[in-house]
């Protein structure tokens, strides 16, 4: 690839994260995370194994429901987003619980950290949304030490989560090219291959979360349509089409409702944990 080849690509790729970022940034995430799926955060960490005295690394931390958990089990640890613009709602709820972490702006694809810097690295229903899986996961095994682990929690593709993303595509911009699916990454083979030969113990679970906080479609899709940046993103791509917006309402609110049972929602995820050769 010659220098200006080289340019253009960096330039795509600094639009694309910065596009990221302020979807991420809109809406309310915090709240949502609090509100709907903050035990993830405790539920990844535990089945890694953190313990006191680990240095743990949070990548696509969000407002920090992996890292604060870890941090209270006595780990040094860093939640690192994109999106700085969420870290203060995770720093409250950390001075909240009593924990001590640091917050570190930085790209999935491009960790500003050191070679085998970290005892674990783990990413709850966050790395899943880098745009390019192998530069990612490359990089969650470059910083984590050799013996060290890695845990990941993603939606899966044939779960609610993925669904609703299939549900929402038809009616988003096409992804730049060589932009992968975030789902993906809750495909137990897709995470093998990015994984490879780099890791031991691989292991992948399928576990569902439940999901009490709604009693219609309707009230699912409002709720999200103002916290959760990748509906919003939609959403405001087709505001001046009265149709396209009755289509995608009436689209999320059938998934929704077929998803709503006495029990609440259940949302499913894969549960990644390996180690590091």
């Amino acid at each position: 690839m010659t220098d200006t080849q080289t340019s253009v690509v960096d330039e795509d790729d600094r639009a694309l994260k910065a596009k990221h970022r302020a979807m991420w940034a809109s809406g309310d995430y915090p709240a949502l995370a609090s509100d709907l799926i903050w035990s993830l955060g405790p539920h990844l960490i535990g089945a890694v194994g953190v313990q006191a005295g680990d240095r743990v690394l949070d990548v696509a931390a969000g407002s920090g429901n992996a890292a604060i958990p870890a941090a209270l089990r006595g780990a040094t640890v860093v939640a690192s987003d994109l999106t700085p613009e969420l870290f203060d709602a995770g720093r409250r709820r950390a001075r909240e619980a009593g924990a001590d972490l640091e917050w570190r702006e930085a790209d999935a694809e491009a960790l500003p950290f050191p070679d085998d810097a970290f005892d674990a690295t783990v990413s709850c229903v966050g790395v899943m949304f880098a745009p390019h899986h192998a530069r990612s996961s490359a990089e969650m095994l470059r910083v984590t030490r050799p013996g060290g682990r890695i845990g990941v929690l993603n939606w899966t593709p044939e779960g609610f989560v993925g669904r609703m993303f299939a549900t929402m595509k038809p009616f988003n911009a096409p992804p730049p090219p060589g932009v992968q699916p975030a789902p993906l990454w809750g495909d137990d083979a897709h995470v093998r291959e990015l994984f490879g030969a780099s890791v031991t113990d691989f292991s992948a679970v399928r576990e569902t979360v439940t999901i009490d906080r709604f009693d219609t479609g309707r009230r699912f899709r409002e709720y999200f349509a103002s916290h959760y940046g990748p509906t919003i993103a939609v959403y405001r791509r087709i505001a001046d089409d009265p149709v396209q917006v009755a289509a995608l309402d009436a689209a999320l609110d059938e998934l929704a409702d077929a998803m709503i049972a006495d029990g609440g929602m259940q949302w499913e995820y894969l549960l990644v944990t390996a180690t590091v050769r």
